[in-house]
């Protein structure tokens, strides 16, 4: 291990394959017992399948168990997939979506402490210990983003700022005077606070060193953009509120996938359109089962992440399997025109080309026919332009858009500043057919 950091436990974090597979053979059959015993919604699911609890003997059964989806959760709202007496119950967490019924999420205390420890192996994998000063502007309240990381960082020791989302100005001014080193929040709010930094001319006043940055999709593109900004490293840092909250997954020093906390999780890749579990190395849907949580413990399920699993050798010493960083999801990818489109293959043709990552993409219906817009800002150079050398960059996105996508897109170039900027999950896709 290079760096022996202050809350990382090389027994664990680098055990070997066989130690983990015997952690979670154990703790899965006790997981699944648990549930099947107190969870009358999952124990149906289980008899529409044809499943018999005698038919689930090990890890290597796990692929006979039923899928779980957010429908699920929406239908066992709010109690129904609760395995433990909800006065056992110290908190709840939610999701921030803002159609139909809010999936939420239990915990006990014991959850609550097994989450500290992950979301603390990820801050100690971004070269965090208790001298840092933890800067988490991730929101708080029912997201899990700013409990998390602020109790990660509790574990560590760190100083923690608990500065939540907004109020820009305040987050640097606090980040100059009280030195903060590690900045935690969404990879749109980093770049926003970056472009805010350097535009003040404060750049020199900071003292971050790393950044641990989730909650959405970002391209490698990106993390160069922010990591050049504001002088440091960043990592990715993946969760989902269903399976606890971020720390589910990080990322260490060499920066090629996530490290997902195996002694916790299972994970698996699933053909998305069959449920087939793939090998590794192929590309598929995410699938989680928690193994040591008691409140609300998900077996099977599915996040609708896309990405790949390695259990190829990482050099940070850490033998736990690695996940790639989502390359979209299969609820946020767009078809136009029968193409499957990424918001993340649009942010890697603009950073490559130069321009800010502020955009946005518009997609509408004219004359029965798809219409695929961008809506890029430039920077104020650019914007200096005149108009026939605007006229040119814009065509020279479209043929880079159309080489990237295989589909035509108009691309706008609009003024700088002139997308509202985000500070927590970007607003990146306006769909309008769901519309008319």
């Amino acid at each position: 291990m290079k760096n022996m950091e202050h809350y990382f436990h090389p027994e664990i974090e680098c055990a070997s394959r066989e130690q983990i597979r015997e952690w979670q053979n154990e703790r899965f059959l006790k997981t699944f017992k648990h549930v099947y015993d107190n969870v009358e919604y999952y124990r149906n699911r289980m008899k529409e399948k044809g499943v018999e609890f005698g038919d689930i003997q090990s890890i290597d059964d796990l692929h006979k168990l039923p899928f779980l989806t957010k429908d699920d959760l929406r239908d066992a709202y709010p109690y129904g997939l609760l395995a433990v007496p909800l006065q056992d119950c110290v908190r709840i967490q939610s999701t921030s979506g803002t159609t139909g019924k809010r999936v939420v999420a239990f915990y006990t205390q014991h959850d609550i402490d097994l989450w500290d420890d992950c979301c603390a192996r990820a801050i100690c994998a971004a070269g965090g210990t208790k001298d840092d000063v933890v800067h988490v502007c991730y929101g708080y309240g029912l997201f899990t983003g700013g409990p998390g990381l602020n109790g990660g960082s509790h574990k560590v020791g760190s100083l923690t700022l608990p500065m939540s989302s907004g109020n820009t100005d305040r987050q640097i001014q606090f980040m100059c005077d009280l030195g903060s080193t590690i900045l935690c929040c969404t990879p749109s709010y980093a770049a926003y606070l970056a472009e805010s930094i350097c535009e003040r001319g404060l750049r020199d006043q900071i003292k971050l060193k790393a950044g641990i940055f989730g909650a959405e999709a970002w391209t490698e593109e990106m993390r160069r953009d922010i990591e050049n900004k504001l002088g440091i490293k960043a990592y990715d840092i993946y969760g989902l509120t269903e399976i606890s909250g971020p720390g589910v997954a990080f990322e260490c020093s060499e920066q090629t996938g996530m490290h997902i906390n195996e002694d916790h999780f299972i994970a698996e890749i699933i053909d998305p359109k069959t449920g087939e579990v793939l090998p590794d190395g192929e590309k598929g849907e995410l699938v989680f089962t928690s193994i040591t949580k008691q409140a609300f413990p998900l077996i099977r399920y599915r996040t609708k992440d896309i990405c790949v699993l390695t259990h190829e050798k990482c050099s940070c010493g850490r033998t736990f399997v690695k996940m790639s960083k989502p390359m979209g999801r299969s609820d946020d990818m767009l078809i136009v025109k029968g193409v499957n489109v990424f918001p993340s293959q649009i942010e890697t043709v603009l950073l490559n080309k130069g321009y800010p990552a502020n955009y946005q993409i518009v997609v509408s219906r004219e004359n029965n026919s798809d219409k695929l817009e961008v809506m890029v800002e430039m920077t104020p150079e650019m914007f200096s332009d005149s108009l026939s050398q605007i006229s040119s960059r814009e065509k020279e996105l479209v043929d880079a858009l159309k080489a990237m996508l295989g589909i035509y897109a108009v691309v706008h170039l609009v003024a700088p500043k002139s997308i509202t900027r985000s500070e927590g999950k970007a607003v990146r896709i306006i769909d309008k057919r769901n519309l008319y």
